[in-house]
């Protein structure tokens, strides 16, 4: 079922790893967590969202990956292999999930951009003033197209000397700053009191919604559904031991998001700051947080180098997702691809950055919302869920199951244990919750 063409695989299972969790660990875990969790009664939520993870986003995240180590193919390539009968309606959510990727590009780079003027600004011990500045013309078109920039030089290496080579660099110097913050904030005199905040569930709190916002976070945190792991999947080698990769990506995500509330909520505690303060959490509150603290200023500094890192490590797989669709389906070569997919990838943003301009906001919206938020939405509240449904029922429906028996174990040579709960996880599990996802984003 391999691709006959000759074609670039990760090292090392490590460097496969590093790439997966760098796709998956984004601005969702560190930016979109903790203001999820502080919004919904801190532990109690985080109970959910781990149950979420364990029986929706690893059995997804598996799926995913192994389609694509099954075939080493791009998406669209993947299910016209694997489903040849009816390749051309199974390999539209290849396309449709390439679509939504630079759906999410075009307003997740805006939010990169803040990340790394918030930088700039840390490092210039000048922080600007947010609203201010994400109506401003300049800055935000600037520091998107930068953050272009950079995808383009990584992704011109290609998968080896490009993402493989970033990701074991950009993941473990993410660590690193994250063990630093969580070290300074448990040292605060009221660390405490943020960590039962974190730790310590009042089951009271958990309600219908809590559970569906557990469910989105947990589905949009791994990043599953548009297929951009299908395509870290086809770099994996054949003797790559899937269970444990998957274990291993969905146990360093949660990690790293949790790290996250255990560096923001007993600076809340600390200061006096509302955990539950919504998206604004890092971008406003924070920075006066850190104002406030001993060695606030390399504190802010490395913070926001945390955000912009974690953006750039998930959009370059976003980004190669249709890098690898127009290279092997349509034949263009590497970097014609790549600058074409970052061109597209560079409209886009500007698009969503002018939306947020007053002047040029009719310009720049769609049925009554801005281009930033028309993007958001139906990116996360329709073609994620749609891809990930649809995914979800080939890999639990249509695929030749001994396809995946050999993927598991290795063609007969490890223990695949893990065969039957999955396929009960892909089949039942996963589309039921996929559905109240979908549902709850329209409503």
């Amino acid at each position: 079922m391999a691709n006959d063409n000759k074609r670039a695989l990760f090292v090392t299972r490590l460097g496969g790893i590093a790439a997966a969790v760098g796709s998956a660990v984004g601005l969702g875990n560190i930016w979109r967590f903790p203001y999820e969790t502080g919004q919904n009664g801190g532990a109690a939520f985080i109970l959910i969202y781990i149950l979420c993870v364990l029986f929706l986003g690893t059995p997804l995240l598996l799926a995913e990956l192994t389609l694509g180590r099954i075939t080493h193919r791009n998406p669209v390539g993947a299910y016209k292999a694997l489903a040849p009968k009816a390749k051309t309606a199974w390999s539209l959510i290849g396309y449709v999930g390439a679509t939504t990727m630079l759906l999410i590009v075009g307003f997740y780079s805006v939010v990169a951009g803040w990340t790394l003027s918030y930088s700039a600004g840390a490092i210039a011990d000048n922080i600007p003033n947010f609203g201010e500045y994400s109506q401003s013309f300049g800055g935000p078109i600037v520091w998107l197209t930068i953050f272009i920039l950079l995808n383009l030089f990584i992704l011109l290496g290609g998968v080896q000397k490009g993402i493989e080579r970033a990701s074991n660099i950009l993941v473990p110097f993410l660590g690193v700053i994250l063990i630093i913050l969580c070290i300074n904030s448990l040292m605060l005199p009221k660390a405490s009191l943020g960590l039962n905040f974190l730790f310590h569930p009042d089951f009271s709190k958990i309600d219908s919604s809590v559970v569906i916002s557990a469910l989105g976070q947990s589905f949009f945190s791994i990043s599953v559904g548009i297929s951009c792991l299908l395509t870290y999947g086809s770099y994996l080698g054949d003797t790559t031991k899937m269970g444990k990769t998957a274990i291993s990506i969905t146990l360093l995500d949660t990690l790293i998001a949790i790290l996250a509330g255990i560096i923001i909520f007993p600076a809340c505690y600390q200061f006096g700051v509302e955990p539950g303060a919504g998206p604004g959490l890092a971008f406003i509150t924070l920075p006066e947080v850190f104002s406030q603290m001993t060695g606030g200023y390399w504190l802010c500094v490395m913070f926001f180098v945390l955000l912009a890192v974690a953006a750039l490590t998930s959009t370059l797989s976003m980004f190669e997702t249709p890098i690898t669709i127009l290279v092997e389906e349509f034949g263009l070569k590497r970097r014609n691809a790549v600058i074409t997919v970052c061109i597209i990838g560079e409209v886009l943003g500007l698009g969503c950055a002018m939306s947020f301009i007053p002047e040029y906001t009719s310009s720049f919206s769609i049925f009554g919302y801005s281009l930033f938020d028309a993007f958001d939405k139906l990116s996360a509240n329709i073609l994620m869920p749609t891809c990930g449904m649809l995914m979800s029922i080939f890999a639990g429906w249509i695929i030749d199951k001994k396809l995946l028996r050999n993927a598991f174990s290795n063609n007969g040579t490890e223990n695949s244990w893990f065969y039957k709960p999955f396929m009960f996880a892909v089949r039942f599990i996963a589309p039921i919750c996929i559905l109240l996802i979908f549902i709850s984003g329209l409503a």
